[in-house]
């Protein structure tokens, strides 16, 4: 295998801090937006993003929530070992709202339709973005694009992107992993 190391330490957080003020320059003061992470790794960017924006807005209220996706998955039933549901944490309705729909990486385009078919049970949002920390290009199957973005990688299918988060990996570190031909 080998290893290409895309984002890590100051690089990262400055990323997430971009990203923190292209949200800030399109909602200003977050009174009609809400931030959902898709369960399970895009919790951490959603709770790291809104972290930063209270940091950077003192005194603004910013409505950051989980959503699990596990029965709104088109490959639910066609996997060998059964899904384990994660909790959806959501202490607010979207009905109305702008939503900042989040995930670490986007690939093929799956996980966010079925982010945005699970996140009309909880209502009907004005306006869906979405936020991705690593746009993985020309690998879609569905025609989704993010409004925000925080690196772009072209990889190839072999290839994989490993997000660390310091919460639970003990470091934040985006990496681009290729197997080496034998």
């Amino acid at each position: 295998m080998q290893n290409l190391t895309l984002l890590d330490g100051q690089k990262f957080q400055i990323t997430i801090q971009r990203l923190c003020r292209q949200l800030i320059e399109n909602h200003n003061d977050f009174s009609d937006t809400v931030l959902i992470g898709i369960q399970p790794r895009g919790i951490y960017l959603a709770k790291r993003v809104a972290t930063e924006l209270r940091r950077m807005l003192p005194g603004v209220t910013i409505h950051q929530g989980d959503m699990d996706i596990t029965f709104y998955r088109d490959d639910f039933r066609r996997r060998s070992a059964p899904i384990i549901p994660s909790e959806t944490k959501m202490d607010f309705i979207i009905e109305g709202k702008k939503v900042v729909l989040m995930d670490d990486v986007l690939w093929s385009g799956r996980t966010i339709r079925a982010g945005m078919e699970a996140m009309l049970g909880f209502g009907r949002p004005q306006k869906v973005e979405l936020l991705a920390l690593v746009d993985r290009r020309y690998s879609r199957h569905l025609p989704i694009m993010p409004d925000y973005v925080g690196i772009e990688v072209d990889s190839i299918a072999s290839q994989k992107v490993v997000v660390s988060w310091n919460e639970t990996d003990g470091e934040d570190k985006v990496v681009l992993v290729s197997e080496t031909e034998k």
